[in-house]
């Protein structure tokens, strides 16, 4: 035999009803500033004039191309953690990104961010308890593989418009490190590169080099990363040693490769 619990009771442990801002206000506030600071660290190109300094031009195509490129990599991967998390009912909030600040340098006379594309990412607060392994298994994978999904065109496109140019270091701009997806897409399309010459990538290309990051970043074994809740899914106890292992690994990165 059961009986209704009384209606105060019911009332005290229903959770208040969320407001609009709550569902999707923060959500999308947050979004439209982080769309403008991408767009504004893509499209920004400071001209050095003679005896004037240096002017900040605005290029539209380009800072439209890393961010939709970025955006929508960053997009995909969160989405990817609560659609999951929604297929479980598991409580999660809309993806929340993160613009990055922005600072004066050259003299105060140039803003930059402090991150170099103008978002320093994107997450979702699970706000429920998950249910079983299973769904933290899901959850925590399904993240990584959405935002690789839409990563792959992004990363296609990106090297389809870059230029293969000969190597000259003097000249200024920076190098980035060969992820092995770019190496394979870009032996598909432009062929074996010599040694004197480099693959120069717009912004269409930096958006899908810094998609690959996020998302090998996040498969690291380690804590509260994507990869350390589907090793914890997999290997429950085991899981803080690989983790501390994992964190001890990237501490000696640092020492052998400076780029960590």
């Amino acid at each position: 035999m059961s009986q209704e619990p009384a209606p105060w009771l019911r009332a005290w442990a229903a959770p208040p009803p969320q407001t609009a801002w709550q569902r999707w206000g923060r959500s999308a506030l947050l979004l439209g500033v982080t769309i403008v600071s991408v767009f504004l660290a893509g499209g920004l190109q400071p001209v050095a004039l003679p005896g004037q300094g240096a002017l900040l031009l605005l290029n539209v195509r380009q800072g439209l191309a890393l961010a939709g490129g970025l955006l929508s990599i960053l997009l995909a991967h969160e989405m990817g953690h609560y659609v999951a998390c929604r297929y479980y009912r598991v409580d999660a909030t809309l993806p929340h990104d993160i613009p990055s600040p922005w600072f004066p340098a050259l003299g105060l006379s140039i803003w930059q961010p402090l991150s170099m594309v103008g978002t320093f990412g994107a997450f979702i607060r699970i706000r429920g308890p998950i249910p079983h392994r299973r769904a933290l298994f899901d959850i925590g994978v399904a993240g990584p593989l959405a935002g690789f999904a839409v990563c792959l065109p992004v990363l296609w496109l990106g090297i389809r418009s870059a230029t293969v140019q000969p190597l000259a270091p003097d000249t200024g701009g920076l190098f980035f490190g060969e992820p092995l997806a770019f190496q394979w897409v870009s032996r598909l399309v432009h062929g074996p590169i010599p040694d004197d010459k480099t693959l120069v990538i717009g912004q269409l290309g930096l958006a899908a080099w810094f998609g690959l990051f996020v998302t090998a970043l996040n498969l690291m074994p380690i804590g509260q990363l994507d990869g350390g809740h589907v090793t914890y899914a997999l290997l429950r106890e085991r899981a803080r040693l690989i983790s501390r292992i994992a964190s001890w690994v990237c501490v000696a990165l640092i020492y052998f490769g400076p780029s960590w």
